[in-house]
């Protein structure tokens, strides 16, 4: 009798453990999948409304989920530098050390100066007129420059939320009233130049050093998106925002090419679609924030002024033939984006 149940006991273990075999695969498929988490860094506040980080975060990992992903990918969220400042964050994409950034363009051109096409002031005129640009084809050689170049692919391409234009502590309706004032740029040569053919004294200087050189004295103002300035509450220490609309910065998904390269064909496919429709989803939500974040900077104190736009345009128009003679290989982008002017 003790006999007959060993064998019954062993027949039945036989069966669980064959079961058990069987199904191992899906288990350990699904928990590797799981495993796959990855750092996204953004430079800007943790915002829900006016931080293009964070709206782009979330609208990440909505896609993801229905793609299927939300169990498979984990993305963690680190805003407002609290991975480091832009340029070592950049760097970090590169070497694969972190997995993706949310940013403008402008970063990477220290990176590859090509890119720094896109910082050339007043070439894009509209956010509209841009994605027509980039649909036909004007962002492609820079996406390849960054991938050959630093290792960074580009998933997707979204918008800062609004034009960028100078906020300072006195009013700026002309080139002349500018003169002299340090505005922050980005540490970018591009845009710096921008400014100081705009008037400025242009002021290289880290996003996160921002409020404290305009609290210190340090910076007469910056160049920025209104929703920007509303997130970082730059408005508590600069009064004067003059629409000069000198660039439309466009808004880079940074993706480290080493992580792409672990991803499995069939999961990296569904990824890259989620974050493509995540770029899409955060462009519709820039456009609508950037009226209402000017009317929050009016309710806090702030003169919004209708500068004389022209005439700075006038002053910057050398700037894209410098830019393009110095580098030929800007040419044809250039030329891409000018066919589509809205």
């Amino acid at each position: 009798m003790t006999g007959s149940l060993s064998r019954r006991s062993l027949l039945r273990n036989s069966a669980a453990l064959a079961a058990g075999a069987a199904f191992a695969p899906a288990l350990i498929g699904r928990a590797s999948a799981a495993t796959m988490k990855l750092k996204l860094s953004s430079s800007q506040a943790n915002d829900p409304k006016y931080a293009n980080g964070r709206v782009y975060y979330e609208n990440l990992v909505k896609q993801l989920k229905a793609n299927g992903l939300g169990e498979q990918v984990e993305v963690a969220f680190f805003p407002d530098n609290q991975l480091g400042q832009e340029i070592d964050v950049i760097n970090s994409v590169k070497l694969g050390v972190i997995d993706m950034m949310v940013s403008g363009s402008s970063i990477s051109a220290n990176l590859v100066p090509l890119v720094g096409t896109f910082d050339l002031g007043y070439l894009f005129s509209s956010f509209p007129q841009q994605t027509k640009a980039f649909d036909a084809g004007a962002a492609k050689p820079i996406e390849a420059a960054l991938l050959k170049n630093a290792n960074i692919r580009v998933l997707a391409w979204a918008y800062n939320f609004g034009s960028r234009s100078v906020l300072a502590k006195k009013a700026v309706k002309t080139p002349e009233d500018l003169s002299g004032l340090k505005i922050r740029t980005l540490p970018n040569p591009v845009i710096t130049e921008c400014l100081r053919l705009m008037g400025a004294a242009a002021t290289p200087l880290a996003f996160g050093e921002i409020y404290t050189g305009l609290q210190a004295g340090v910076l007469d103002g910056l160049e920025h998106d209104p929703p920007t300035v509303v997130a970082s509450k730059f408005f508590e220490t600069a009064k004067f925002y003059s629409l000069t609309q000198h660039n439309f910065s466009p808004l880079a998904v940074y993706f480290s090419e080493s992580t792409f390269g672990r991803m499995e064909p069939k999961l990296r496919d569904a990824f890259v679609d989620a974050a493509q429709k995540a770029a899409a989803d955060t462009r519709t939500h820039g456009l609508a924030v950037e009226k209402e974040a000017l009317d929050v900077l009016t309710q806090k104190g702030v003169t919004i002024i209708d500068c004389d736009r022209e005439a700075f345009r006038k002053r910057v128009a050398p700037q894209t033939e410098a830019f393009v003679k110095a580098r030929p290989e800007a040419k044809p982008i250039v030329d891409a984006i000018r066919a589509v002017q809205s």
